[in-house]
């Protein structure tokens, strides 16, 4: 069985359009700091998963014999 979803206004909620101009600007600050943390998160989950790529990349590759001289002598070749 399908349920429609009810229609979202576009404009804020009534009671923030009531609001006064100092209410307004506290809940704007409110949800800034809100969607900051929620970037801030995001972004810190990101770079733990590139960490454990990278660490992941990085055994691997010792284990299959790179060594540090080796990595580097691939890296002089283009020179």
């Amino acid at each position: 069985m399908y349920y429609a979803q009810p229609k979202r206004s576009i404009f804020p909620p009534k009671a923030y359009r009531n609001a006064s101009e100092e209410e307004q600007e506290q809940l704007q600050l409110k949800i800034a700091v809100i969607m900051q943390s929620q970037l801030t998160a995001k972004r810190q989950e990101a770079i733990a998963r590139l960490r454990n790529t990278m660490d992941k990349a990085s055994q691997e590759a010792q284990e299959r014999g790179l060594t540090s001289e080796i990595l580097e002598s691939i890296f002089n070749d283009d020179e």
